[in-house]
């Protein structure tokens, strides 16, 4: 067994314990992902997505520089047994030396504010990937969330919790809030696609060897990306929204779309986007989750489409999936789900390596 992980979060998530002053380091913490449980769980390599939040982190361009450095400072620690990808031949000569491999991407395309410039130097620095936005607009396009729905929906969440439980008025404004919650789900952007600049930038990506990543992206413009594009890209950490409805996932038409252009999506696994549940009702997550939208994925798209996107501290885990040392217990319960263990090899790896082969110089 091997693992590629195209999404994780955890160089954002220790920066910020830092600036707390309860500093953790890579190698070994207590978040969801460190070295030690990677070599442990024969990780390949793993994707380090440097995370901006437009509404919190002050000036983007200056925190993704900030998140750089903490990487960087990361990599020169623990040069004994990591190290970068730059190009595809990376990847087997860091195997080769015994080491695990770090690809460096960004999450949130608003870093760049549009320019190109900026674009060149996140190449320069290492990034061999960016998700194009997160959950906001920006200069590149929209995402498929929208927060005003978002914000109604917490509204009606808040305003039902208030209410005595039995009476009358507690049932009708637990519907008001489910009806709230399914419309901010459920409810995709169809319209806001990229930006002409992002169109721009996304073709300048390609011939640069950085992959564009449409998770979060919203419906069109997942769209223009194939448009404006010939190479493979990814969806790096989404599911199949067929199987859960969540606008965070793919259509089958999406699936079928980037499986022939020779990309993957990376199953996510957050509860959320494994399944829906009613307003108020815990949501557990489950390897069987996990692999039903394996199953429904590949029989859209075909085995080749399918990788993994843990999203690894950036959710909520739980006891089947509490992080990185998971990933046996999900391959056994994959297999226990009807995937051999060839499928399985493509799956947990050798689909993400081919498209890195594909578009890495």
């Amino acid at each position: 067994m091997k693992v590629i992980d195209m999404h994780c979060d955890t160089v954002y998530k220790l920066l910020c314990l830092e600036e707390q002053g309860k500093a953790e380091e890579l190698r070994r913490n207590g978040r969801h992902l460190d070295l030690q449980r990677m070599r442990d769980s024969h990780y390949l390599l793993q994707n380090f997505a440097l995370f901006v939040e437009l509404d919190c982190d002050g000036d983007p361009w200056e925190r993704v520089c900030k998140l750089y450095r903490y990487y960087k400072k990361e990599l020169e620690r623990n040069q004994d047994i990591l190290a970068p990808v730059l190009c595809y031949a990376d990847i087997a000569a860091n195997e080769a030396a015994g080491k695990l491999s770090a690809m460096l991407t960004v999450e949130e395309g608003a870093v760049c504010k549009g320019e190109a410039e900026k674009l060149r130097r996140l190449y320069e620095m290492g990034v061999r990937m960016i998700t194009l936005t997160w959950n906001f607009p920006n200069e590149i396009g929209s995402p498929n969330f929208d927060r005003e729905l978002g914000k109604r929906a917490s509204e009606a969440k808040e305003a039902w919790k208030k209410c005595e439980p039995g009476t009358e008025e507690y049932e009708r404004k637990r519907n008001e809030a489910q009806t709230a919650f399914e419309a901010f789900n459920r409810t995709c952007n169809s319209t806001g696609g990229l930006t002409e600049r992002g169109k721009e930038l996304v073709s300048e990506m390609e011939r640069l060897g950085i992959i564009p990543d449409v998770s979060h992206l919203s419906d069109a413009g997942f769209y223009d990306v194939l448009a404006v594009t010939g190479k493979p890209f990814v969806a790096s950490h989404s599911n199949a929204r067929s199987v859960c409805p969540c606008v965070r996932n793919m259509t089958d038409d999406m699936i079928r779309k980037l499986a022939e252009r020779g990309g993957v999506m990376g199953l996510n696994y957050c509860a959320d986007f494994l399944e829906e549940k009613p307003v108020g009702v815990e949501n557990h997550g489950s390897i069987e989750s996990v692999a039903r939208h394996a199953k429904h994925i590949a029989n859209v798209g075909g085995i080749e489409v399918l990788g993994l996107g843990s999203d690894f501290d950036g959710i909520s885990t739980y006891e089947e999936i509490p992080g990185a040392e998971g990933m046996e217990a999900l391959w056994e319960g994959m297999r226990r789900a009807g995937f051999s263990e060839s499928q399985l090899d493509h799956i947990f790896w050798k689909n993400v390596l081919r498209v890195y082969r594909d578009t890495l110089a």
